[in-house]
Order: C-alpha cells, then sequence, then structure tokens
C-alpha cells in the first residue's frame, strides 16, 4: 500500500495527516503555537514555531503509524495564505511573519495602487491592493523597517517557509502565490510590471510551480528528525482554501464549496478566468494546473457565532458542560425553534468590517429590529441567517460572473450544522451537501503529493477515487421565498449605514 501525507499550516496549529492511497486517516497529529499582536491591528507569528510543529507532527504520524517510510510516496502542503517570511544571507529569519489577518498596511495598498494603477492592478494580480495580501507587507517592512528590509534575501510564504526548511529549495505554487499580489494571475508567473513599479527584487521570490508538480525532496537533516526517508517528494501543495477545494472535490466547472470557519468562504472552480473588474471577489489560480477558482470572503462568519456565544451564552455553555456535549449543538437546536426571518431580526456580521460585496474596513456588526418579543434564541438564529445572507452576496457575484454552480459543498465547523446547510441550500437555491472526511485542507495536500508521485493520473481523477460525499441538504422553496424578502432588507442596510459607518470610524 502507497501513503501519503499532508501537512495543513494553520494560523492556530499545524496538522499532519498520513493518508493511504484510497483517502483513508492512518495517523494525524497536531501542535499549537500563538499568535502575537504588538499593536491594536497588527497580527505575527514566529516561523520557527511553524517549523517545530511541522517536525513534531511528521515524527507523531510516522512513528505512530508503524508505515515502512519507503511507502510514504510523498508530501503536500497547505496553509495560511499571504503571510511574509523573510530570510537573511545564512536563511535565518529576520523578524516574526506578519500575517494573514494583519491591517497595519493600508498606507502602503494606497501606494501599490497609486504606482501600479487601479485598474491594471485587478487586470494583472486579479485582485484590488488589500491589506491582507503579502506585498503590502513588504512595503511596510521597506518603508518602516529598512535595516531589515536591506537584510531580505529570500521573500517566503508560510508553508514554503516549511517547504524549504523540509528540501532547501525557495519555491511556491500558484495557487498560493496568487495572494501575494505580485503574481501575473491570468498568465500563472511573476508580473515584472508589479514588481518593477513597486521596486521589489524578482531574485527575492522564489520558483513559481502548478501544485502538482515536484519541487524538491526531503533531505538527509530532515529525515533523521522524523523518521521519513531520504528523497521522499513534496509537492507544490495549494493555499489553505485551494487545498480544501481538492480535498472537498472542487477540482471541476459547475462545482463549489461555502466554508464556515472563523471567516466564511464561497469559492467555485472556473476553467477560464473571470476577473471582477469591481474588485469584490478574489481570482486566484487553482491547485487543478491551468485552471482558476473565483472566491468570496466574509470576514466574520463563525467568528460571529463565537462572538455571540463567548459573550453571551454561558447558560448554554455550563448546561453543555453538564450534559457532555458540545454548546453549539444546544444553541443550534435551539435557533431551530425560530421561524426563518428570526421574527423580524435581522444581523449585519461586520465584526471585522468586510471583505465581499464591500470592501470596507470600517463597517461594522448591527442587530437590526430588536424588540422586546425578542429572546436569545431569535438571536442566535439572527446571527447564523446575517452570515448565510453575507454568504448569498458572494454566491450571487460569482453568478453575475457567468460562473455556474451546480453543486455546493460545505465545510468548516459551521458546515458541520445541519441547520445553517438547511439555511445555504433555501438562500443558494440549490443542494447543499458535505463529504464524508473531515480532512480537508491536510487531504488536498496528500492528494496533490498522490498526483506528483504518479498514484494518480490528475487532480480530477484522484478526486473521484478519493472523496466521498456524505450528506445531503434540498432547498426548501417556501423558505427560499420567505429568505429573499428579508436578504434585500439586509442589503439596503449596508447602503443605509454605509456613511454613518465612516463617521463612527472617525470619532
Amino acid at each position: 500500500m502507497n501513503y501519503l501525507i499532508g501537512i495543513d499550516l494553520g494560523t492556530s496549529a499545524t496538522k499532519t495527516v498520513l493518508f493511504d492511497e484510497e483517502g483513508n486517516v492512518v495517523a494525524s497529529s497536531s501542535k499549537e503555537y500563538p499568535l502575537y499582536h504588538p499593536q491594536n491591528g497588527w497580527a505575527e507569528q514566529k516561523p520557527e514555531d511553524w517549523y517545530d510543529a511541522a517536525i513534531y507532527t511528521l515524527k507523531e504520524v510516522v512513528s505512530k503509524s508503524g508505515v515502512d517510510n519507503a511507502d510514504i510516496k510523498g508530501i503536500g502542503l497547505s496553509g495560511q495564505m499571504h503571510g511574509l517570511v523573510m530570510l537573511d544571507k545564512d536563511n535565518n529569519v529576520i523578524r516574526p511573519s506578519i500575517i494573514w489577518c494583519d491591517q497595519r498596511t493600508a498606507k502602503e495598498c494606497e501606494e501599490i495602487t497609486e504606482k501600479v494603477g487601479a485598474k491594471r492592478l485587478i487586470e494583472i494580480t486579479a485582485n484590488p491592493a488589500l491589506t491582507g495580501f503579502t506585498a503590502s507587507k513588504i512595503l511596510w517592512v521597506k518603508n518602516n523597517e529598512p535595516e531589515n528590509y536591506a537584510k531580505c534575501r529570500h521573500i517566503l510564504l508560510p508553508k514554503d517557509y516549511i517547504r524549504f526548511k523540509l528540501t532547501g529549495e525557495y519555491a511556491t505554487e500558484v495557487s498560493d502565490a496568487s495572494g501575494m499580489q505580485l503574481l501575473d494571475v491570468p498568465n500563472r508567473c511573476w508580473s515584472d510590471e508589479v514588481l518593477e513599479k513597486l521596486g521589489i527584487d524578482k531574485s527575492l521570490l522564489g520558483k513559481v510551480y502548478e501544485s502538482p508538480d515536484v519541487t524538491g525532496t526531503v533531505t538527509k537533516e530532515i529525515a533523521e528528525l522524523t523518521g521519513l526517508k531520504e528523497g521522499t517528494i513534496v509537492v507544490g501543495g495549494a493555499g489553505d482554501n485551494a487545498a480544501a477545494a481538492v480535498g472537498t472535490g472542487v477540482v471541476e466547472d459547475g462545482k463549489a464549496f461555502t466554508t464556515i470557519g472563523s471567516s466564511g468562504v464561497v469559492f467555485a472552480h472556473s476553467s477560464n478566468i473571470s476577473i471582477d473588474p469591481k474588485g469584490r471577489v478574489h481570482t486566484f489560480c487553482c491547485a487543478v494546473p491551468g485552471a482558476w477558482h473565483v472566491m468570496g470572503v466574509t470576514q466574520g462568519a463563525g467568528l460571529s457565532l463565537k462572538w455571540f456565544r463567548d459573550n453571551f451564552c454561558q447558560d448554554y455553555m455550563q448546561k453543555a458542560s453538564e450534559q457532555g456535549v458540545d454548546p453549539y449543538y444546544l444553541m443550534d437546536r435551539d435557533a431551530e425553534t425560530v421561524p426563518c426571518g428570526s421574527n423580524k431580526l435581522i444581523y449585519l456580521p461586520y465584526l471585522m468590517g468586510e471583505r465581499t460585496p464591500h470592501l470596507d474596513p470600517d463597517c461594522r456588526g448591527v442587530f437590526f429590529g430588536l424588540s422586546a418579543i425578542h429572546t436569545k434564541k431569535d438571536m442566535i438564529r439572527a446571527v447564523m441567517e446575517g452570515v448565510s445572507y453575507s454568504l448569498k452576496d458572494c454566491n450571487d457575484i460569482l453568478c453575475e460572473m457567468g460562473v455556474k454552480v451546480d453543486e455546493m459543498m460545505a465545510c468548516g465547523g459551521g458546515g458541520t450544522s445541519k441547520l445553517w446547510r438547511q439555511m445555504l441550500a433555501d438562500m443558494y437555491e440549490c443542494e447543499v451537501k458535505t463529504v464524508a472526511s473531515k480532512e480537508g485542507p491536510a487531504l488536498g495536500a496528500a492528494i496533490l503529493a498522490g498526483v506528483g508521485a504518479g498514484i494518480y493520473k490528475s487532480v480530477p481523477e484522484a478526486c473521484a477515487k478519493i472523496v466521498k460525499k456524505d450528506k445531503t441538504c434540498s432547498p426548501i422553496p417556501q423558505n427560499s421565498e420567505v429568505y429573499k424578502k428579508y436578504h434585500q432588507i439586509y442589503k439596503d442596510l449596508y447602503t443605509s449605514l454605509k456613511a454613518r459607518y465612516k463617521e463612527l470610524a472617525n470619532i
């Protein structure tokens, strides 16, 4: 039997999973690490912590599985996107990584837009200048820490730093590189024009591969540390959402997924490149060679429900502890007793500003229509519906761009909720399904490794063999009609409040 490893470098932990070639989990291990906030709105992590977690989890899965390391045919990498890792001439980390959720780079985004041009930037990189992306972080270091920038010889993304430590190769792949704002996304290569206009030396960047391509092999040192076999191949892998797409089988036209984690994502596969000229959704190269994906992002998805739980649901948390169940299970159960529309209560999920369809860092959360009849369970359902309206906005833009979706998968923590899946099915007016495997990005990374190792001929063929469907929610027509009325009010509320948000931010 052949075996494959997927390493998923997340924001809170790195998870490493060993699969057999049928996609079954043989062994898994995860290790957490801290997130640092040196100032309000800043977010950093130490790449050394990621490396320690990768080595620890690799050693764990190899030793726990009892598998002969010669039968482990490849390793795939997935992880948080956009983070900036800077190495000096001796390959030492120069400063902590500025990660995806850091918001310090507003001035640098203005600089990028001015130097490249707003229209031209979207034409090349398929996205407007965003604070989360890597290019603005590079310019921030250049502008604010010139001594660190002067020492920099290599720029890597988080998962690509792990690749370097495993193989000694400076490399990336198209899906993750798409989120740097330095890649020519239509042509799947670094953009000389953007690099030149921003004054960034191309030699700092790694070689760009397609996701299933072999990028290097495990070194003797890493083999000794982990129990892996020296020479085991490491493929390009993919950014977290692109890897999740492979892990859920979203690798052909007509397929899409919605994930409800801290943020929410609606992600659709497309054989043809489709760029929104308004920059409301992201277009990236996907993990299938020669294809792209279009992605809308809701900043405060699962985060909204977690915020409500942590601040207002101590009674649910205590009861859950007594019963030995998850608090979200009890919250779901009560929200299910509330009718669609939450008794005329609407929630806007803008706790962290918003990205799609409103690129607005100043908008904030709102409960609209609150009255004395409303109880906690109405508010829980309203939060879930508000997040779903936002995800519906994302899906509507994809449809407007001509990206047709026939099959929607649901994943992430929120995707485990039958109630939330039903809301999505009712609002999207299509079936919403889950997959049997819960490993998502790690499975996707392992599948890519299997393609690179020659176990599967292509990514779609591998997914057809490995990814199994599980549950299905079909839309309920009468619910869909109710939600259409509330969704229109939801959309109008942002328009009505937009100027007030700016005023509030400036007080």
